[in-house]
């Protein structure tokens, strides 16, 4: 309806106004407007820039989009108001990326930044193993998406192309998942050998034999190396034997108990708060969204009240700044409730640590309490922001 209504309004001035191409270029602002709303809301996750410029009295239309629904859209709107355009508008990927369109992480954690280039804010990281989607090329920067849809720039040094044969045969592959919250991948059946590279919590590499101590395995770059048993489980029996408790929650959460924080950070080398979640519950089978300001909105509601009552064992609690008048809420920070009777959460600030919503207890969290905003749960809960990897198997 919103966009019908810019259509009728544009087509009005074009046709009562002398000066066409700007009063046109004004109104399809609005249409602009419409499409960036419905098709990238969150510019984390999805890719809209289009704009329109009057050039030598020619619309030209111009910008990126990796949605080609939108783009399609945008066109046949352009054309209800028959007016010519120059278009420049790249789909991504297009042929800057070519046919390798996909990617695997082939370092045990690859730096993910806002930008194309080393010095840019780290915007997320990806771990050995993890498959990304490739959109486009700057340089050599490579924009990817991830599996949580998280959209950004990593150097061509930490991942390895793949058309999307290679890439299926990836992911269709037997494969190896690291355990460990660090180790190595050696180059032969010994822990005395040299070392192929490390390896973090998480990380994922391709089976191809093993023997009573070892699994032999290959990188995304066709390197070899050793894993010991005792660090890692085929990749198929952890997920078929996953169980998303509250306690295993806990448990995975405590086991991270230290970790240094690290904006940006999603391993066992640092990571922020958001990250700290999404690693607790990746190790227990589940893929949730990136950052604190998106997490806050999958799962299931909790505790409105805000009294801590009600809340379980595994849900997130989020804190920020409350919504006023003329303030939309503003989420800046996550933990995960232990839900025990000293009222501790676990969290990622400084390190990863316990801390207390109990005004007894010496840990007692007296900053967070008076920025709590309210808590989700993502335990048992169908959402569509909430991929169950095991779902993956079928």
């Amino acid at each position: 309806m919103k966009l019908i209504k810019y259509l009728l309004i544009i087509t009005f001035f074009i046709v009562a106004s002398c000066d066409k191409n700007s009063i046109l270029i004004s109104g399809l602002k609005g249409v602009n407007d419409s499409f960036h709303e419905q098709y990238a809301p969150d510019k984390r996750v999805a890719i809209y820039t289009i704009e329109f410029e009057n050039y030598d009295d020619k619309i030209i239309v111009k910008g990126e989009t990796d949605s080609k629904e939108a783009y399609v859209k945008l066109l046949d709107s352009l054309k209800i108001l028959k007016v010519d355009i120059i278009n420049k508008i790249r789909v991504l990927p297009d042929s800057v990326v070519g046919n390798k369109m996909f990617a695997v992480a082939k370092n045990s954690v690859i730096n993910i930044r806002s930008e194309p280039k080393h010095s840019a804010e780290l915007g997320t990281q990806g771990l050995l193993g993890m498959p990304l989607k490739v959109l486009d090329k700057e340089g050599d920067f490579y924009r990817v998406q991830t599996p949580d849809r998280y959209i950004s720039w990593v150097d061509k040094g930490g991942i390895e192309l793949m058309n999307k044969g290679e890439f299926d045969t990836w992911n269709t592959s037997k494969k190896i998942i690291f355990t460990q919250n660090f180790g190595y991948v050696y180059s032969e059946r010994s822990s005395n050998s040299g070392i192929v590279s490390d390896i973090t919590l998480g990380g994922i590499l391709k089976y191809l034999s093993e023997d009573a101590s070892f699994y032999e395995v290959k990188y995304p770059d066709g390197r070899i190396g050793f894993v010991k048993k005792s660090e890692a489980v085929i990749y198929n029996s952890w997920l078929q034997k996953l169980n998303p408790t509250k306690e295993n929650i806990e448990a995975i959460a405590k086991k991270m108990d230290g970790f240094p924080y690290l904006w940006g950070g999603t391993s066992s080398k640092g990571m922020d708060c958001s990250g700290f979640t999404k690693m607790v519950y990746l190790m227990n089978g589940l893929i949730i969204p990136r950052d604190a300001s998106q997490q806050v909105n999958a799962g299931k509601i909790v505790d409105k009240n805000l009294t801590f009552e009600g809340l379980e064992k595994g849900d997130l609690l989020f804190f920020g700044t409350k919504a006023t008048e003329n303030k939309k809420q503003r989420v800046v920070h996550v933990g995960i409730w232990l839900g025990n009777d000293k009222m501790e959460f676990i969290h990622a600030s400084g390190n990863v640590h316990l801390s207390s919503m109990d005004v007894t207890q010496p840990h007692y969290d007296e900053f967070n309490k008076n920025r709590y905003l309210g808590s989700r749960r993502y335990l048992g809960v169908k959402d569509i922001q909430l991929l169950d990897l095991k779902e993956t198997l079928k």
